[in-house]
C-alpha cells in the first residue's frame, strides 16, 4: 500500500502530521498530558533546585518521618540502588538525615531537617499553583473522574502482576 505524500500548508508552508490514530489511545493522550505537566513542573521546581524525583522523595520523607529507605523505594517505585543517589543528594543539601535504626543497624530512618521542611512548604505551595493553573477551567467533578480513572488503570496493572 502506498502512503500519500504529506502536503505542505499553502499559507504557512509547514507540513501537518496527523496523529489521530494515536490520539484515540488513552495511553498516548495520558503521555501527551504528562509531557505538558512534567515540563511545567520542571520549571516550577527549578528555583528550589529540585527535580520531580527529588521533590517526590522529599515530600514522602516529610509526610512520613522515620520512613525506611526500602519503604521509600517501594513508594516511589524505584530500584533501591537508584534511590541511594536521590537520598545522597537530599542529604548533601542538608534537607534530610539518615538515622540508623536501633532495632536494625542495616536500616536507616529518613527524616527531614528544618531546612528540608521549609523547602517542602515552599515547593508544595508552588506545585499547587502549578497544578491549579494547568487544570483551570476543568470542573471538580471532571477532575475527580480523571483521578479515579488513573487510579483504576494503575490498580488493573497491579492485579495483572
Amino acid at each position: 500500500m502506498k502512503t500519500p505524500a504529506l502536503k505542505p500548508d499553502v499559507q504557512t508552508g509547514t507540513v501537518s502530521v496527523s496523529d489521530s490514530t494515536l490520539r484515540s489511545l488513552y495511553g498516548y493522550q495520558i503521555k501527551r498530558a504528562f509531557n505538558v505537566i512534567q515540563s511545567d513542573l520542571n520549571r516550577t521546581l527549578k528555583p528550589f533546585e529540585l527535580r520531580m524525583i527529588t521533590y517526590t522523595a522529599l515530600v514522602l520523607i516529610v509526610d512520613n518521618p522515620g520512613l525506611r529507605q526500602s519503604q521509600l523505594a517501594a513508594a516511589m517505585d524505584v530500584e533501591r540502588p537508584n534511590l541511594v543517589v536521590i537520598i545522597d543528594e537530599l542529604e548533601r543539601r542538608e534537607l534530610i538525615v539518615r538515622d540508623k535504626l536501633p532495632s536494625d543497624r542495616r536500616a536507616y530512618a529518613l527524616k527531614a531537617t528544618l531546612a528540608g521542611r521549609q523547602l517542602y512548604e515552599k515547593a508544595v505551595a508552588a506545585v499547587q499553583v502549578h497544578e491549579d493553573r494547568l487544570v483551570q477551567g476543568i470542573t471538580p467533578e471532571a477532575l475527580k473522574g480523571a483521578m479515579k480513572v488513573m487510579q483504576l488503570i494503575e490498580a488493573n496493572r497491579r492485579r495483572e502482576t
